[in-house]
């Protein structure tokens, strides 16, 4: 077996797994976030999965103070306090280790590296290839031929391995052992290791690859002329410190011993344990080969007062340092019920006079638990399969739909009288989706809707909600799996239609029973987080009104669409032509690391050229577009990469989704997923179609009406975003700009510049409109600046300028956040909660981003909440008045209707007036919708 020892830099490695996935993070049900814990798991998995290593430790630093610490009391001084979630998780991250048999190393008095250091060189003596895993530079300088820094993928990166070669050209060196001379030059940053000052990487390569050592570079400090010579004369005690700070210690009293570092047996009850508290169920199936299941037993809160620091809001100002009230809920998470071990009683109705008789007892109930079983998951292009209703908890009954469509719409008929009743309540998990199958079979439900995934997503807006997730955490009760029934997904997967009526008819009751017995935990819920209004006036009614749109779907251009293709196709191979002709070599210009070396090697367009991670040239969009002014050959990389992008993702796709049926494609809208409240869109994803370029505008020109008497109607709001952030503020200026019709962003400019509205310039008015822009989305002085390409000093002044004009925006900022570190949370106009539990962390990136959401929140959720009331009332008014016209698409503020052109002067003020009234605004800020006519999509936008 080859000789292989991986030592792990655990906190390295934690810390990068938690700020991995902070935008979208992983919330148990208990509330605790498993970032972290989850990221560290998958690290291990790799390593030990791909790499194969016969040995492996983890190394992890302790509290007790260093030998740096006491040569040095800053050392480390400046850096952030860790997250509270990611020191929670660490107890957690050793008990996963230990389950994995692989021992956790730490030594009072060193840091981690020292420990892997010291390890590192007694396995490499001892004949071991050794891979130090971690993404700390610094251990450069342990590298040999027998030992190597193993840098873990990052975000979808590749993973890096460097030895001596690629050390010395990461730091423009000759010999590892120039690392920490280099770090003593330049000091370093993260660690507050102060190097001397004016000295950075460059300068400091460039003086070691003259004088080879920092002493020698000390020693001749005199023959250093200059500027240079005087800072490297200045900070002689800071380097001298600087390189012992730096420097690794290789003599930590630890033994590499061969044995207990060997991998072993996992110990699978403590895994079993660890990933069940932390519900890492894909984790747990994979490595064990087993299903966990979680839920809550019992609950107590827990009071804790937490003291932060100093606190700004996004335009720099201190505000108070309040002291946070955190009300956490501790969770015991047990093994779930099951239909094995829970009574219950689901019964198979059959024949027309069982029908008949469920018929009368479901109509003598006041609410109806529905759930229909199908063919496929596509409710547009699906067979029913069969119905489950339940109208007490552990009770239900299944209908079958036979494959004779015929006979399935007869037992449907005889169903008519209850789906008509409009006094009646139906309970559904994802209800549309059922709604949706019956309207294709003639049916639809007259009664009002209560759907336990909405009721869940405005209890709690962040998380996944299926109803396995549901019931484990709210019931304690594990549901039976589809694949159970129908095998995993694949080749030789079924579908319900195959599966005997006794096994059937206990998952569909189930089914409907366990979404009673949801909506029974989530009505108390509704009203103890007050946010039954939002539930009941915005998102249950939008339900029966996405039904309908979906169902509709929209006409695609096909034709225009093959042409469209060719057009693309011709002009980004053009685009790739060109750069090949300016770069003067062929290469592969999707690959980014081949064209990172073109650009920056070859024809060295930027000296300063950054690398990702991965130790290639960053590429991105951003970076590409400073450089466009330089050299025409960025023009033509950015257009074949737009070509290509809307040809595949956009031209070449639509086709591919029109529904075999109908011939149009239906995309469906997905109520439950942004914490903002703002719908999304998926197969296709019509939120997306691109807007901002003439050639991304081109393809809403496939998007038509459904014959020759239709046109289509786009109505949208005017800026609405800004009106809400005037409203919510109360901003006297801003909502006086708004009551006059002026111009938002010349009246901002006027008032910014100090000039009257008819001197604002085309460039004043841009940067006004980057500026109001950017106060949705948290921008300061330093991403206005890289935003206009403007000094950060300009930037600043816009922005002081701004504050002072309009100085109710700064106030709502500071309350808002305020209002989040006392409530815990943010709402919207509505009463659409979001929770921001980091909004008190003690670490300054995680509470920024927390304090960006909580400003942010309230307005775009505001903006949604007003589009879902407007796409109500509209549709409401077009049943009332029994309009032909039909609306089919909204994409975030604007609604596309398909109307009958003799409706057309009709529906217009119909639909401006119900866009305007859904949600008046406060201190008389005005709400403008516009409408406009075409024959296609972009000729009525």
């Amino acid at each position: 077996m080859e000789k292989k020892v991986f030592l792990l830099d655990a906190m390295a490695l934690i810390f990068r797994a938690y700020y991995a996935l902070i935008r979208n993070p992983r919330i148990t049900s208990t509330g605790k976030n498993t970032n972290a814990q989850f990221g560290f798991t998958n690290t291990l998995l790799e390593l030990i999965n791909n790499q194969k290593p016969s040995h492996m430790a983890v190394c992890f630093d302790t509290e007790a103070p260093t030998e740096r610490h006491t040569d040095f009391t800053d050392y480390k001084a400046n850096r952030q306090e860790a997250p509270e979630d990611l020191i929670i998780a660490i107890p957690d991250i050793k008990r996963i280790i230990k389950g994995f048999n692989i021992p956790c190393i730490e030594v009072d008095g060193f840091e981690a590296d020292d420990v892997v250091g010291t390890l590192s060189k007694q396995a490499a003596a001892a004949g071991y290839e050794v891979f130090m895993v971690t993404p700390d530079k610094d251990y450069g300088q342990l590298v040999s031929e027998k030992i190597k820094i193993y840098k873990p993928g990052y975000q979808g990166g590749d993973v890096e391995i460097m030895g001596p070669e690629q050390v010395c050209e990461k730091w423009n060196i000759k010999d590892v052992s120039q690392v920490i001379d280099i770090l003593g030059l330049m000091g370093d940053a993260v660690d507050n290791i102060p190097g001397i000052a004016g000295v950075g990487e460059k300068t400091a390569a460039k003086l070691l690859a003259e004088y080879g050592t920092l002493e020698n570079v000390l020693e001749n400090a005199d023959k250093i002329k200059g500027a240079l010579g005087e800072k490297v004369r200045n900070g002689k005690e800071n380097a001298i410190l600087s390189k012992k700070l730096a420097t690794i210690i290789t003599n930590v009293p630890v033994e590499f011993h061969e044995e207990d570092f060997k991998l072993k047996e996992w110990n699978k009850d403590a895994l079993r344990e660890v990933f069940g508290e932390l519900e890492f169920k894909t984790v747990m199936k994979r490595i064990l080969g087993e299903e966990i299941s979680v839920a809550v037993n019992e609950e107590t809160t827990v009071i804790s007062k937490t003291t932060v620091g100093v606190q700004t809001d996004l335009f720099g100002n201190a505000v108070s340092k309040p002291e946070v009230v955190v009300v956490e809920k501790e969770t015991e998470v047990i093994v779930g019920k099951n239909i094995l071990n829970t009574p219950h009683e689901y019964i198979a109705v059959q024949g027309t006079n069982e029908i008949d008789e469920l018929v009368k007892k479901l109509l003598a109930a006041e609410e109806v638990c529905f759930d229909s079983e199908t063919t496929g998951l596509d409710a547009n292009d699906v067979e029913l399969v069969g119905l489950s209703f339940s109208i007490n908890p552990t009770e239900a009954y299944y209908v079958a739909c036979p494959k004779d469509q015929e006979q399935t719409k007869a037992i449907l008929q005889q169903f008519a009288p209850l789906f008509n009743d409009a006094s009646k309540k139906w309970v559904g998990q994802n209800i549309k989706y059922d709604l949706l199958v019956l309207k294709w079979y003639g049916h639809e439900l007259k009664g009002e809707i209560f759907d336990t995934m909405l009721a869940h997503y405005v209890i709690e807006p962040d998380g996944k909600r299926s109803m396995d997730q549901l019931s484990a955490q709210y019931l304690g009760y594990e549901p039976v799996h589809i694949e159970e029934l129908i095998g995993k997904k694949g080749r030789g997967q079924t579908n319900m239609r195959d599966v005997e009526l006794d096994k059937i008819k206990e998952y569909a009751g189930e089914d409907a029973d366990i979404t009673l017995q949801l909506k029974n935990a989530f009505v108390p819920l509704l009203k103890e987080k007050e946010v039954e209004k939002v539930f009941r006036e915005v998102e249950s009614p939008l339900v029966k009104v996405l039904t309908d749109m979906e169902f509709e779907g929209v006409k695609i251009d096909v034709d225009f669409l093959n042409e469209y293709s060719k057009e693309l196709d011709k002009f980004a191979k053009e685009a790739e032509e060109n750069v090949y002709k300016q770069a003067g070599v062929r290469f592969n210009l999707s690959s980014p690391k081949q064209l990172g070396e073109v650009l920056f090697e070859k024809l060295k367009l930027d000296p300063k050229a950054k690398k990702t991670r991965t130790g290639q040239y960053a590429t991105g969009e951003d970076v590409l577009l400073k450089l466009a002014s330089q050299n025409k050959i960025v023009d033509d990389i950015l257009a074949y990469r737009e070509l290509t992008k809307l040809k595949s993702t956009y031209v070449d796709a639509l086709p591919e989704m029109i529904n075999r049926k109908t011939g149009r494609v239906h995309t469906s809208y997905a109520q439950a997923v942004a914490v903002t409240g703002r719908l999304a869109s998926t197969n296709p994803n019509l939120q997306n179609i691109p807007i901002r370029t003439d050639r991304g505008r081109e393809i809403r020109k496939a998007f038509i009406p459904r014959n020759e008497e239709h046109v289509l109607i786009s109505a949208d709001y005017s800026q609405i975003e800004l009106r809400i952030v005037a409203a919510i503020s109360g901003d006297k200026n801003m909502c006086e700009a708004f009551r006059s019709g002026i111009d938002i962003h010349t009246a901002t400019a006027s008032k910014v510049y100090g000039v009257d509205a008819a001197d604002v310039t085309k460039e004043m008015r841009y940067k006004a409109k980057s500026v109001n822009f950017g106060i949705i989305y948290g921008q300061g002085a330093f991403g206005l600046a890289d935003n206009l390409g403007i000094s950060r000093t300009e930037a600043k002044e816009i922005i002081d300028n701004y504050k002072k004009e309009f100085n109710g925006i700064t106030k709502y900022m500071d309350e808002t956040v305020k209002f989040a570190r006392e409530k815990g949370y943010v709402e919207t106009l509505m009463g659409r909660k979001r929770w921001l539990r980091d909004i008190g962390s003690s670490n300054f990136t995680v509470r920024a981003f927390a304090e960006r959401n909580a400003i942010n929140s309230p307005i775009q959720g505001t903006a949604a909440d007003m589009i879902k009331m407007a796409m109500k009332k509209v549709h409401s008014a077009f049943k009332e008045k029994n309009f032909r016209s039909k609306m089919i698409l909204q994409v975030h503020d604007e609604l596309v209707f398909d109307a009958v052109k003799d409706e057309v002067e009709i529906i217009k003020p119909v639909i401006l007036e119900c866009m305007q009234d859904a949600m008046p605004l406060p201190n008389g800020v005005p709400v403008i919708a516009e409408v406009g006519v075409g024959d296609n999509w972009l000729e009525a936008h």
